[in-house]
């Protein structure tokens, strides 16, 4: 998700969700204690490298907590909105208070924080942010146009993104995993599953570039198609024979790609016109 994003979140916040602590966050911070503060249930990240929560939590035990997490009042305690992984490795370096700064955001805004956190980071897969997308769409009623404003990308991408839920799961784990990028992945969607994922084999085997999956993708429907022409074909035939043994007349049926089609009955006289309307009526 790397690219230059335009989101209008105010100097404020967009200070909350950096790297480096200003002095106007440094003075909004509290200490706040751990056990207090439950994780964010709006969190799109869904894994965390092991490998790098050990190495947070040893510059945790060696400097301290240095950014102040994001967090919002929740019952009698705190609800995180951005800083997982500081909580978590300030967790395992076995503090019982960390920096945070406390704020009052609705639910939406909390799930647009978190997917903003991580998408800075280039932390979430093509699939975990889809989801978190799909999820303000369905949960909080965004159009795809809003999710794109409020996120600081295309409404194409947002789209994109969501069709990759479409896919087979195990071909979303694969993206999970960050075998296949979304690029590689998109001509994927509208395959049938067996060809889907043999495609996706072989891009993750040979290292293919999102072009030559998609030169792969487009030549494959196009054989799925001429079996499917082939397969129609062959019932429509069927359907011809059927239909001029029981009228006596020759019968032909056209159909086109939507489906719609047209059937001919061929007569040589107004008797033989008279006979097809005879059985009709019966």
């Amino acid at each position: 998700m790397a690219g230059t994003k335009n989101r209008s979140l105010g100097r404020g916040l967009n200070a909350l969700l950096g790297d480096t602590p200003t002095p106007e966050v440094m003075r909004q911070a509290s200490q706040i204690p751990i056990s207090k503060i439950r994780p964010n249930s709006y969190q799109p990240r869904t894994r965390f490298a092991e490998t790098e929560l050990a190495t947070l939590t040893d510059s945790i035990r060696r400097d301290g907590v240095l950014m102040p997490i994001l967090i919002r009042p929740q019952g009698d305690g705190y609800e995180l909105i951005a800083g997982e992984r500081r909580w978590r490795a300030a967790q395992a370096a076995g503090l019982s208070e960390i920096p945070a700064v406390i704020r009052h955001v609705d639910d939406l805004q909390a799930l647009e924080l978190a997917i903003i956190e991580n998408e800075q980071r280039d932390d979430l897969t093509a699939i975990e942010s889809a989801v978190a997308y799909r999820r303000m769409i369905e949960e909080f009623g965004c159009t795809q146009q809003q999710v794109a404003e409020k996120i600081g990308i295309s409404r194409v991408q947002v789209s994109n993104l969501i069709r990759l839920l479409q896919l087979p799961a195990a071909i979303q784990e694969r993206i999970e995993r960050r075998e296949l990028s979304m690029g590689q992945a998109r001509p994927l969607v509208g395959l049938p599953e067996a060809v889907a994922h043999d495609l996706a084999v072989q891009c993750v085997e040979q290292g293919w570039s999102a072009r030559q999956m998609e030169r792969a993708a487009k030549a494959a429907g196009r054989g799925q198609e001429r079996q499917a022409d082939v397969e129609v074909d062959s019932d429509i035939a069927a359907l011809e024979d059927e239909l001029t043994r029981k009228l006596g007349l020759t019968v032909r049926v056209t159909r086109n790609k939507s489906g719609a089609g047209e059937l001919r009955i061929q007569y040589s006289q107004t008797e033989d016109l008279n006979g097809v309307l005879r059985l009709l009526r019966q």
